[in-house]
């Protein structure tokens, strides 16, 4: 089985390449944490999505350690990588999404697999959920998806609010709606604010959030090549527009062509959301060190 990482973005509210951050004293950096832990938990290879101008700085450090323990490969993110009969807009600058960031590695996909934010530490619980699920499922298995999901505030950041996107699921455990929102703890409740502009509501400290951590199966690629031209066709020209993972998801759930598992994790989320965060973030990795979770320098 396959991981993915979501590494192209330039993180702006850190202020900087965040996911080449060294994050403890041997240099290691976030991304480095869950190749580790997604090799021991049995994930055999990693594509990392990244901007083709910073392949040889990423490869030369993260690549360069990866590949001691697993098999990688490089897929780039780019807004000219769109399907034939679409150009890219001129003066378009932002990402075409997350969903465009899979896109970008189809060719490089070949098993069932896990998709996951370049710069979050989840925890190696969470790779072992995500691998069991995936390794429970029958051969070939097709719309078998699953979301990792964590505690709500397993997931704050006292540095200001986060988006995560709020989870539902029916009696039988699958999700039912994930609402996208900016969320942040007040007293002993979770404020939250979709992005879409619904009213805000409040939900318990518990309230399952997603991390963006998805399992699925190698017929999300297939989708994907048959749904982006169909969402370029209406969004295109709209500046700022996103073609999403949950957008995608959704709409495969409607049209009864897959289904998504809601599981949970009990591990603690931390990041580089703002640039604040770090010295936390460097702390807890100590900690972990410190408890035998983690080998000093990890490789």
């Amino acid at each position: 089985m396959q991981l993915v990482i979501m590494a192209a973005g330039m993180g702006s509210r850190f202020g900087g390449l965040k996911q080449m951050e060294p994050m403890d004293d041997y240099n290691n950096f976030l991304l480095d944490y869950s190749i580790y832990d997604a090799k021991r938990a049995g994930f055999d290879s990693v594509v990392f999505i990244i901007k083709k101008d910073f392949y040889e700085d990423f490869k030369n450090t993260i690549g360069k350690r990866a590949e001691r323990i697993i098999k990688v490969d490089y897929a780039f993110q780019d807004l000219n990588d769109l399907p034939e009969g679409f150009k890219c807009p001129e003066g378009r600058e932002k990402p075409w999404g997350t969903a465009h960031a899979i896109y970008a590695a189809r060719d490089l996909i070949k098993e069932d697999f896990i998709v996951i934010n370049g710069d979050d530490f989840y925890g190696k619980e969470t790779y072992d959920v995500a691998y069991q699920y995936l390794k429970s499922l029958p051969k070939d298995a097709k719309g078998q998806y699953a979301i990792v999901a964590f505690e709500a505030k397993n997931t704050m950041t006292e540095n200001g609010a986060v988006k995560r996107g709020v989870a539902f699921e029916d009696e039988k455990g699958f999700l039912t709606k994930l609402i996208e929102s900016s969320i942040y703890a007040k007293g002993n409740k979770v404020v939250c604010e979709p992005l879409d502009g619904a009213p805000t509501f409040e939900t318990e400290p518990s309230q399952l959030v997603s991390m963006n951590l998805f399992c699925f199966n190698k017929d999300l690629i297939p989708a994907l090549r048959d749904k982006f031209p169909l969402w370029l066709k209406e969004n295109i020209n709209v500046p700022k527009s996103e073609f999403l993972i949950p957008t995608v998801v959704d709409e495969l759930v409607h049209e009864n062509k897959a289904s998504v598992r809601l599981l949970s994790t009990p591990s603690v989320w931390f990041g580089v959301t703002y640039k604040e965060d770090k010295p936390g973030v460097v702390k807890a990795l100590k900690e972990l060190v410190d408890k035998g979770v983690y080998k000093p320098g990890l490789y």
